[in-house]
Parts: structure tokens; sequence; C-alpha cells
């Protein structure tokens, strides 16, 4: 059976986004827990880290879950699959200003990690939405899958 015969559509394709945008979350936020909890240097400096880092593995984790489960794309090449995740994160980069934003926002005013977090939610939850668009219509946009 071929990929688009298999691709989920409507709100299929809503869960099933949602859900893999909550497992890169998850992920992000995980991270961002790691690093904070080591406790070195200034609470400035372990904050910028963790986005950092955070940012990073949500990144690879929601990029392998699109590529394989919401866009099926077949990409072949080192070189094709490489230009193709660098675009995929030039866009997460653009995207990710709304979620910096929306968490250091929150961070800033309430000065807790709960609302750091529900900042770091709500930010990622507008950036997913923004970048799902600009996936299906940048970076996906030649493969079998959804478009």
């Amino acid at each position: 059976m071929r990929a688009a015969a298999r691709a989920p559509t409507g709100a299929r394709l809503a869960l099933r986004y949602a859900g893999f945008a909550a497992i890169a979350t998850l992920a992000n936020l995980g991270a961002q827990r790691a690093v904070l909890a080591l406790g070195d240097g200034s609470q400035t400096g372990r904050f910028l880290t963790a986005m950092g880092v955070g940012t990073g593995v949500g990144l690879v984790v929601k990029y392998a879950l699109d590529k394989r489960w919401i866009f099926y794309d077949t990409t072949r090449g080192a070189r094709a699959k490489g230009a193709q995740f660098a675009l995929y994160a030039v866009i997460g980069l653009v995207t990710t200003a709304i979620f910096w934003v929306t968490e250091t926002v929150f961070w800033m005013i309430w000065g807790t990690d709960g609302a750091r977090e529900l900042g770091a939610i709500l930010g990622l939850s507008v950036g997913y939405i923004t970048k799902y668009l600009l996936d299906r219509r940048y970076v996906f946009r030649t493969t079998g899958g959804v478009t």
C-alpha cells in the first residue's frame, strides 16, 4: 500500500500531530529540567542553556516523528536529507522564537518553574501549529504523504 493511502487526514492527522507535539514538548521540558537540576552557574545562564538544550532535543524528536508519521517522507541520500533537515531547522528557529518569547515572558513575570513551563507549553502550541503549516508547504512538499 502506498504511503499516501495510509496517511491520516482531518481529525486523525490533527490528533497524531498534537500527540507528536506533546511528545516533543515533554522531551524538550525534560531536557530543560535536567539542565536546570545541575545547579551550576548563574540562574540566567542555566535558564538560557536549558532553553537551548531543550529546543535541540525537541527539534530532533519532532523531525523524526514528522518525517515518518505525518508526511511519510521518502527522501533519500545524505545530501538531500541534510538539506531537508536544515530547512526544517531554519523554519524551527523562526517558530521557536514564539516559544522562547512566551516562555521567557512567563518566567520574567512570575519567576516560577510552573509559570515558565506554562509559557513554554503555550508558546510551543502556537509554534507547532505555525510549523506544521510551513513544513507542509516548504519542507515536505514533494513527498508522497500529506501535502
